[in-house]
């Protein structure tokens, strides 16, 4: 009953199905005033033109036979008259009952009802015990990869959404979502946003900062993470509250930038690990390639250790017999002085001085450009909005105007001579065409590329791109970095350094007795014991309870180690 009567108070809340209400309410009162004019004339017609007499009753017994079509024939007209008020019952009866009433019914009261227990499924608050959660402000490009982490790792989170009709039906898919407006401090409490782990606000910068100022005073203390768009927004944020801001595309463009051949050969610097730092090493035109892992030597060299060798998108294990070809990047991990001594040594190989090709000057492009006059890397820019031409120009090294379909502008632009591409549109679509393009016109071309779209991710690699990154998966990145208080490490679409407890199932086993690459296809890069990392993993090196294992590989490969250990 309780249940019934919140229900019928929030159906009977709403202004419009109250209006509803009303006017079916007067249907139904014109209709029995119909009934009441039938029974009665149904009366005189049987009492001065037939002779009979019936009670008021039998007319309205009479009258409801026949509007309703039934027709039991026990009661019936002789006279004409009699017959003709029996056809004009019969009438009113289908238009009015059969025909009128149905949708009346339906379109003021029952899909009113059904549409507001719908509305109702989704909850309005969090159980009073609710603690360690993430909140989200939308379900934006971010939201749905970062969700699939928090389930994977247990963390409890709460999806916020205004429209009811939304987050019923974001409901029915399964999600932890609660109706609430993200601008009201009463929707924080009920959210218990003082006991949140964190607070994920991933709208546009005005109701960001709204968000944030919002959730401060309702919760001074919790941490709060705001995506910036814009990089006037990011002060704004910072000074309303925000703990963390993420200014995405900025780091999209700066992470994109970092990924290209320029001037010589060397690291591009991707993140790090405690003192670790990590890179990527391209071994286009130099030593390394044609040589496996074990034949170049690096570890004894310099002390570097290669943790994973990525191949047109696919990250792979490195294995000491892995071939390194013009075409691979392995991933290496050292210290600042081993990374500093490797890029030394690479230093005088694949010598191109010729500008790197930048196709798009939007936000992406914009951040890509200006990492790269920092590093002074010439670029020219291929952009077809004059704006944004003359924005640039005094970032990069020439500006070209028009489409960057047109061969004779890509060639005017340098593309048969650059060492690198770099695509920033904001169009998936156009990025595999480009890909495909600048792979046909520049074989030698290290391409890099942005996508929008996960669904993506293999067509642009089968288009020819050497590296893809997309403002989603750099989100998600992000995101969980503050979570698990490291450093950001960016490694590529579909990959990313996982940290895990040592299960007990493996206590006491050798690396090699644990089977972790064969059965999960994860690459274990270093055991942290006792606080230290360690890089260096024999196969007969023993895990002992209190480890902590590094690992390089895909969300479902994760997945698999959680299922196969524990």
């Amino acid at each position: 009953m309780k249940t019934l009567s919140t229900q019928l108070s929030y159906f009977l809340q709403n202004k419009d199905i109250r209006q509803n209400l009303s006017i079916l309410l007067k249907y139904v009162g014109a209709l029995v005033a119909v009934i009441v004019v039938f029974t009665v004339i149904f009366h005189f017609i049987m009492l001065y033109a037939e002779g009979e007499e019936h009670s008021w009753i039998t007319g309205l017994y009479w009258t409801l036979t026949v509007m309703s079509t039934l027709g039991f024939g026990d009661i019936t007209f002789q006279s004409d008259i009699g017959r003709l008020f029996s056809v004009i019952v019969l009438i009113t009866g289908i238009v009015m009952l059969l025909i009128v009433l149905p949708f009346a019914f339906i379109r003021f009261f029952y899909a009113p009802w059904l549409e507001a227990q719908i509305r109702s499924r989704a909850p309005r608050e969090l159980p009073d015990d609710t603690e360690g959660h993430i909140l989200l402000t939308a379900r934006d490009a971010i939201a749905p990869g970062l969700i699939t982490r928090l389930e994977r790792d247990g963390i409890p989170y709460a999806l916020i959404e205004p429209d009811p009709s939304i987050a019923s039906a974001w409901h029915a898919e399964g999600l932890s979502v609660v109706v609430g407006e993200v601008d009201s401090q009463d929707t924080y409490r009920k959210l218990r946003v003082d006991r949140a782990r964190l607070v994920l606000a991933n709208r546009d910068d005005i109701v960001n900062t709204n968000v944030t100022l919002t959730v401060r005073e309702a919760a001074p203390d919790v941490p709060i993470a705001a995506v910036a768009d814009n990089e006037d927004a990011i002060d704004i944020l910072e000074l309303s509250g925000a703990t963390h801001v993420l200014p995405l595309k900025r780091w999209l463009g700066e992470q994109l930038a970092n990924r290209i051949n320029a001037l010589r050969a060397g690291l591009h610097p991707i993140g790090e690990y405690e003192d670790l730092r990590i890179a990527e090493l391209p071994v286009h035109n130099t030593p390394l390639a044609g040589h496996t892992i074990r034949e170049t030597q690096l570890r004894e060299k310099t002390g570097v250790n290669i943790i994973g060798v990525w191949k047109r998108g696919q990250m792979e294990p490195a294995r000491p017999n892995t071939e390194l070809t013009d075409q691979c990047v392995p991933v290496v991990m050292g210290t600042d002085e081993q990374l500093e001594e490797l890029d030394t040594i690479l230093a005088i190989y694949d010598v191109n001085p010729n500008p790197v090709l930048l196709i798009g000057g939007g936000m992406v492009g914009s951040a890509a450009a200006r990492a790269l006059a920092e590093k002074e890397v010439p670029v020219h820019l291929v952009e077809r909005e004059r704006e944004r031409c003359r924005q640039l120009r005094t970032v990069c090294t020439k500006v070209f105007h028009g489409d960057a379909s047109d061969y004779h502008l890509l060639h005017e632009a340098g593309i048969d001579k650059a060492p690198s591409v770099l695509l920033t549109t904001n169009d998936d679509a156009i990025n595999v065409y480009l890909t495909s393009y600048c792979r046909r016109l520049n074989p030698e071309l290290r391409i890099v590329s942005r996508i929008t779209h996960e669904r993506n991710l293999d067509a642009i690699y089968r288009a020819g791109a050497d590296f893809v990154l997309s403002y989603s998966t750099l989100g998600v990145d992000a995101v969980m970095s503050i979570l698990n208080e490291r450093e950001l490490v960016v490694l590529g679409e579909g990959v990313d350094l996982f940290t895990r407890p040592l299960p007990a199932s493996l206590y006491g086993t050798t690396l090699a007795e644990s089977g972790i690459g064969a059965k999960t296809g994860l690459n274990v890069v270093a055991v942290k014991h006792n606080g230290e990392v360690v890089t260096r993993l024999p196969p007969d090196l023993r895990l002992k309870a209190g480890d902590e294992l590094v690992m390089v590989g895909a969300d479902e490969q994760l997945d698999t180690f959680v299922e196969t250990y524990g």
